[in-house]
């Protein structure tokens, strides 16, 4: 609950209010990532099954992404909603081994945005961001070795610039390392940081993966994987000399498939919660947060 404010803390407060939805419009578009009613598993095979990436030369994968998120704010008793929905289409295309991992061809085919916060349309315009490229390093069980080249695409929002680093960096599911069978388990995770002119936000996300069986997608029999999610998100601004500190919390599941055979991955849903607090010292205040975000990923086509 706020605490009554005096009349410099009311100013600052006004003035904090577009930070914050700026804020808001940038956490919601970090936690990305990811919905349907995923049908029974088969019957559990007898042998353990080894789950590796696959990408030889040539071999282009499309993918689609789709999410909303809704965030609420609580300052001086009045609420600040922001809504985010997201749709992108990416393609990846395997340019062979790179020592023992994977080298990919990115490109960007669509991406857009639609954010509505205190302050209207806070949208911004990816136009810019189509047909654009980087190539990132895969390793067979699904780490990001290296995404830095895109870091050389970015786009504004709320005043502030954001690259698709962050995305990336935590697109392709963990692999056990190990063969596993139906009901094993093996833990990953993920850790992203956004930082702009003003703040940084890290999210820190650990996952429990469980096979949960076997079903047949496009032909394809796949691994159906079960992730539930804990993490924290921390981080620090500064407005108009006024320190920010971010804290909170996350909690999610994703049911994601992987193309035993074929070597990749194929779809996952997720849902997730946020609760957070912004607190500001020198003002006396601590503001709630409260998040909630769902999203589909799915292979769209493959060659």
């Amino acid at each position: 609950m706020l605490q009554p404010l005096n009349a410099l803390s009311f100013v600052f407060t006004m003035k904090l209010k577009n930070t914050l939805a700026a804020a808001a419009a940038i956490l919601v578009l970090a936690a990305g990532t990811v919905l349907a009613t995923p049908a029974a598993p088969k019957a559990p095979a007898a042998a353990a099954t080894v789950l590796e990436y696959k990408m030889p030369a040539g071999r282009a994968l499309t993918y689609q992404i789709k999410s909303e998120e809704s965030q609420v704010m609580e300052v001086m008793g009045q609420s600040m909603d922001t809504s985010t929905s997201s749709a992108s289409t990416f393609t990846f295309k395997a340019k062979g081994p790179k020592e023992k991992n994977l080298l990919m061809g990115v490109t960007i085919d669509e991406m857009s945005a639609s954010v509505t916060g205190p302050q209207g349309d806070m949208s911004p315009d990816m136009t810019s961001l189509k047909a654009k490229s980087f190539d990132m390093v895969l390793s067979p069980l699904g780490a990001e070795v290296d995404v830095t080249g895109a870091e050389a695409l970015s786009y504004a929002i709320g005043g502030e610039s954001r690259t698709l680093v962050s995305g990336f960096k935590t697109f392709f599911p963990d692999m056990p390392g190990k063969p596993v069978k139906i009901g094993d388990t093996w833990p990953s995770s993920d850790s992203v940081e956004e930082k702009t002119s003003s703040m940084t936000i890290k999210i820190d996300l650990q996952n429990v993966n469980t096979l949960e069986g076997f079903e047949t997608i496009d032909g394809m029999e796949c691994a159906r994987i079960n992730a539930q999610t804990t993490g924290t998100v921390t981080g620090s601004g500064n407005q108009g000399g006024m320190d920010l500190t971010f804290a909170g919390t996350v909690k999610g599941k994703n049911i994601w498939y992987f193309a035993v055979k074929e070597g990749f991955f194929v779809k996952q849903t997720s849902e997730s919660t946020t609760e957070m607090s912004i607190d500001v010292a020198s003002a006396g205040m601590t503001i709630p947060v409260n998040q909630t975000s769902k999203g589909e990923v799915k292979l769209t086509g493959k060659k």
